[in-house]
């Protein structure tokens, strides 16, 4: 996959590589594949927690370890699961963002 490659194209990526690595012997639910992606922001709190920089990684035995990394693990899982359910998740994206962009200034009125 190079750099212009589209989100689609990442998506496709990612569910093979789940299918070929095994992790769909048999079939997933959607709760199981949302608690993964979970996992990883968890795993990500966890290195900040840790006190590790947002933007540091490190390498045990040549694995990537660190914010970055958790966070590139949380958007993997989230391809797999539009690939296995189906999402254009490419056209989502555009949508959602045409829409923010409509939004008024801190819509919603929430702190954070």
């Amino acid at each position: 996959m190079g750099a212009n490659s589209g989100i689609n194209d990442l998506v496709k990526a990612a569910h093979h590589n789940a299918i070929d690595k095994g992790w769909y012997e048999e079939p997933r639910t959607f709760g199981e594949m949302v608690a993964l992606m979970h996992c990883e922001l968890s795993e990500a709190m966890e290195d900040y927690r840790n006190g590790h920089g947002v933007a540091e990684t490190w390498y045990v035995s040549g694995k990537p370890c660190g914010v970055p990394t958790e966070l590139a693990d949380v958007v993997i899982r989230i391809f797999d699961a539009c690939g296995y359910f189906g999402i254009d998740l490419e056209k989502a994206i555009s949508e959602k963002m045409a829409f923010n962009a409509t939004r008024p200034q801190r819509h919603g009125g929430k702190r954070l």
